[in-house]
């Protein structure tokens, strides 16, 4: 299942050099973007139905297999904030529609990620690499005339090899998709929480 998720989310070799190692990696994600539980969000007296258009992104890319991969977690999130009365693949009558799109851009770039395979390669000194997650929630009220609401968000994950560590608050967790998942719900319940507090929603 990590070979998959860093597939899916990453389409590196990095992949297949992470799952062989065993427990030498470790997975983190950032400490200072902690959740914001539903109960927070400033609920709409009178919810209204939404569309979801959903994509996960590559470098800003349009990644098929993640958006599948995290498409349901994406749905149910959004269903139980209390900010919607229902959440559609379709188009709705009010024709209220919520975008979200979450882009993954390593925080590393390209030499520095073949220093680090190299690195693995050779059984130099560990290290951390870090990967970055972009989120922007665009929100089209289904009234006539209405200007989109946009907000955004940002995360991070830490892969640590052998010796190298995360930034002091980095909170570990048990494997790379959980990892991933972990921050995609913290990503995007501040994010909604953002969107619950503009004073021109719903």
């Amino acid at each position: 299942m990590v070979a998959d998720m860093y597939r899916a989310l990453r389409g590196l070799v990095l992949a297949a050099i992470l799952a062989g190692l065993g427990g030498c990696a470790a997975f983190y994600v950032d400490g200072n973007v902690p959740e914001v539980p539903a109960a927070q969000y400033q609920k709409p007296a009178t919810p209204t139905d939404v569309q979801l258009i959903w994509e996960f992104q590559t470098k800003g890319v349009a990644n098929a297999k993640a958006t599948e991969l995290l498409k349901t977690q994406v749905s149910d999130q959004l269903n139980a904030s209390g900010l919607f009365a229902k959440v559609s693949d379709a188009p709705v009558n009010n024709g209220a529609l919520l975008s979200i799109t979450v882009n993954n851009v390593p925080l590393t770039d390209d030499a520095a990620s073949k220093g680090f395979i190299a690195g693995l390669t050779f059984g130099l000194a560990g290290q951390t690499v870090g990967d970055g997650y972009a989120c922007t929630l665009r929100y089209l009220p289904g009234r006539r005339g209405a200007a989109p609401l946009i907000h955004s968000g940002k995360h991070v994950i830490y892969t640590s090899i052998g010796t190298g560590s995360p930034p002091s608050g980095a909170q570990k967790k048990e494997s790379a998709d959980e990892a991933v998942f972990t921050m995609l719900r913290q990503l995007i319940s501040r994010t909604l929480d953002n969107l619950s507090r503009d004073p021109a929603f719903p």
